[in-house]
């Protein structure tokens, strides 16, 4: 799937030398660095590839799974049914390595990279892992047609026993910290790996929004529709949220703007840094010039490494002030809540074609597991000091305080649900009549 995930955005509908992709491996696995070489050397002729058949959507396993081969063009035929061969080849290879749990000796000794994973210890007590996969500075860095490729990053943050990681909120903090020394772009994607871009438009569509001259500069996260492709016919488990999605986003629009749901999310990049925002503040998009480093990809690896490392944060506000917020089971939502409560807004996009397709739970015990950290994370922020209506007093408009609640008391309400349950049966029991006598 993180193939996948990786390809997909750096197809998108957009200048490739202004994209920089970056990957954040929390387990530190030398099988998800090979799969992303795999990626990267794929990336050369699957991007040319989508710009020819407007490939739609840009993920290889879901255009491939879903799409049938052009039978007007002899020469479109064959160029489809050798990248789809292409691509099953690579998928094959990475496959074989992650069943066999090693790299081949000879892709080791043509990549010196791999000598990183000679002092992991374990996927809880290694270094920084920072490679540039593909340098987007460079000339020689392009597809099969001479086109420029965007920029690939993988990272592996430090993780230390004695030190905090902070889950999927330090990882974050640390690719934050990581892509500003190295491309330093204004807007930041944030992309789960079990979801893929859906529309290659998306990042046009965000920067519409964000610049639009009455108000995108108030904006500073523009959310997206999640949608998934894996829900069964009769979807037992309501896995898909459409009330939520469909209508109570939409509303929230009105009074300030949806909460941060995680992924398919554009980001400004300084209110996500911890920035106010300030009336009179306005930023001349034609004067944003190009940020990305100078120096080689090689000194950029050594010298970021200290941005991922595990003391980095060390008195610091990172994860209180700036990034995502450490300390919660749902460090979107309350991530989301502290910028609105700097006095910027959100903004919900939901167009025709969805923006993003991810996995949803399709058993009972994944729907359970995956609800009982959103409930108990939801409370927990209803809990602290970071309750709504209290930390949101006089920072945000009561309509929105008074949205969060529903969410964050999703975990008290089973006390009305198991009420509603059991009462009426055990009156029905007793014989006991639920309405009152006319």
């Amino acid at each position: 799937m993180v193939v996948n995930t990786i390809l997909s955005v750096m197809a998108y509908d957009y200048p490739p030398e202004k994209l920089s992709i970056y990957l954040s491996d929390d387990g530190g696995s030398d099988l998800t660095f090979y799969a992303m070489l795999e990626a990267a050397n794929f990336s050369k002729t699957w991007l040319p590839f989508c710009k020819k058949f407007r490939v739609e959507p840009t993920s290889p396993e879901a255009y491939f799974r879903t799409a049938s081969e052009p039978l007007s063009d002899a020469v479109n035929v064959k160029d489809w049914l050798s990248v789809k061969k292409l691509y099953e080849e690579t998928i094959m290879r990475i496959e074989t390595s992650i069943k066999l749990n090693r790299i081949p000796n000879h892709i080791r000794k043509q990549h010196k990279e791999f000598r990183e994973w000679d002092f992991v210890l374990s996927k809880h007590d290694h270094q920084t892992i920072l490679q540039i996969l593909i340098d987007g500075r460079d000339s020689n860095a392009v597809d099969i047609e001479g086109n420029p490729l965007p920029t690939l990053v993988y990272l592996a943050r430090e993780k230390r026993p004695q030190h905090h990681h902070h889950f999927k909120a330090g990882s974050m903090n640390a690719l934050i910290r990581v892509s500003s020394r190295i491309s330093n772009g204004p807007i930041i994607l944030n992309v789960d790996c079990d979801m893929y871009s859906n529309n290659s438009k998306a990042i046009k569509y965000s920067l519409c929004l964000f610049m639009d001259e009455k108000k995108g500069d108030e904006i500073a996260y523009i959310q997206f529709l999640q949608s998934f492709d894996n829900l069964t016919k009769n979807e037992i488990y309501a896995s898909s949220f459409r009330v939520l999605q469909q209508l109570e986003l939409h509303g929230l629009d009105a009074i300030g703007g949806p909460c941060y749901n995680g992924s398919g999310c554009f980001h400004r990049r300084e209110a996500l840094c911890g920035k106010k925002y300030e009336k009179n503040y306005k930023v001349d998009w034609k004067k944003v010039s190009d940020t990305k480093a100078d120096e080689s990809a090689s000194f950029l690896e050594e010298t970021c490494k200290v941005l991922a490392s595990c003391t980095f944060e060390h008195n610091t506000t990172w994860g209180k002030e700036m990034g995502l917020i450490y300390g919660f089971l749902v460090e979107d939502i309350i991530t989301g809540l502290n910028i609105q409560c700097k006095g910027w807004k959100s903004m919900y996009l939901s167009p025709e074609r969805d923006g993003f397709l991810g996995v949803a739970p399709i058993t009972l015990l994944q729907t359970l597991v995956q609800h009982k950290r959103w409930m108990d994370g939801h409370l927990q922020v209803f809990l602290s000091r970071y309750c709504p209506l209290l930390y949101g007093y006089k920072k945000i408009p009561l309509k929105l305080r008074l949205a969060y609640c529903p969410y964050n008391l999703w975990a008290a309400n089973c006390l009305a649900t198991l009420y509603i349950v059991v009462v009426p049966c055990l009156c029905l029991l007793k014989g006991i009549s639920l309405f009152p006598k006319v």
